[in-house]
């Protein structure tokens, strides 16, 4: 099978390319670009102010964040939705702690000093200064049942959201995703021109399917049980167009079912080559990879096609 007849496999940069710049930021983003990513992963919270931005984290994680003295914050910082945009400007993302564990986890990640939390909209400028029409975006809502005052309601967030990539002309390239079902129902009924991504994991680090329970808070009132303990087809049933599983959790049996459903099926987080190898072969349709360039070339060595790279300055 050569390139051209292979089928396409969708090179997602996790938080743009966190494993080679600092994550979520413009600089990680235009290091994803310039590797050449089908798609850019990305996760977003809402300030006080209504402003989407760019973060992982609903409060300022103290493993990649300065306070405006420079120094490190001593523990989780304030929310983002308890801080306006321009309070937000204050504070430094661009390197990790070198005293934290999450620094052993990316020693290869270039820090970038003077780097701030980015608009979603700047996030889709760099896009546009770059030329590439064709990269997707996969934006997740950091939003939780279990923390609802660290972020404002599913409801208010998936409309924010919403109105951000439609006023960016980004709907057509744009997929949302979550843990927290409910935002992506709101999404599937007041933005149907945008995919709904269905993250899932059963792993004990972030369990939302809790199929142990008898329901989840999680999954806007479904539950696995009622589906014959299928994850595929309960996100069938919910309205899903992809199926975005922590790949540990992911059998070769449960990606052909979830593709005989119709469903896509987008792996989460894979950072080892075998295991992005295993992926290939089992048919998913896409990887998330904190490592694209290692993504890329399993990807050309399986003999799918490539995106084109297309450097930007950030």
């Amino acid at each position: 099978m050569t390139a051209a007849s292979a089928p396409a496999l969708d090179l997602q940069g996790h938080r743009g390319a966190r494993g080679l710049a600092p994550e979520n930021t413009l600089p990680a983003f235009a290091r994803a670009l310039a590797i050449g990513v089908t798609t850019l992963e990305l996760d977003c919270a809402i300030t006080r102010d209504g402003v989407v931005v760019v973060s992982h984290d609903p409060s300022l994680n103290p493993d990649i964040t300065r306070g405006p003295d420079g120094k490190w914050l001593d523990g989780a910082g304030p929310a983002i939705w308890q801080l306006t945009y321009e309070e937000l400007g204050r504070y430094d993302v661009g390197r990790i702690n070198p005293a934290s564990a999450y620094a052993r986890r990316f020693s290869a990640q270039q820090p970038v000093d003077g780097t701030r939390v980015p608009r979603l909209a700047d996030v889709f400028a760099l896009v546009k200064r770059s030329g590439n029409d064709a990269v997707r975006f996969n934006i997740e809502t950091k939003v939780s049942p279990l923390a609802p005052h660290e972020t404002t309601t599913p409801e208010d967030f998936a409309r924010k959201l919403i109105s951000a990539v439609r006023s960016a002309g980004m709907a057509e390239r744009t997929a949302i995703q979550s843990f927290d079902w409910r935002t992506l129902a709101v999404v599937q009924k007041e933005a149907p021109e945008i995919p709904t991504v269905y993250l899932t994991s059963v792993s004990g680090f972030m369990d939302n399917i809790q199929a142990s329970r008898p329901s989840s808070p999680w999954t806007a009132g479904l539950h696995v049980s009622h589906f014959d303990n299928s994850v595929p087809r309960m996100v069938k049933a919910a309205g899903g167009a992809i199926w975005s599983p922590y790949h540990g959790d992911v059998t070769r049996a449960a990606v052909r079912e979830a593709r005989a459903l119709g469903l896509k099926v987008v792996v989460w987080t894979v950072n080892d080559p075998a295991a992005m190898r295993r992926m290939i072969e089992w048919g998913v349709d896409g990887v998330i990879s904190d490592r694209p360039d290692l993504l890329r070339g399993v990807a050309a060595r399986a003999g799918r096609p490539l995106p084109a790279p297309t450097p930007v300055a950030p």
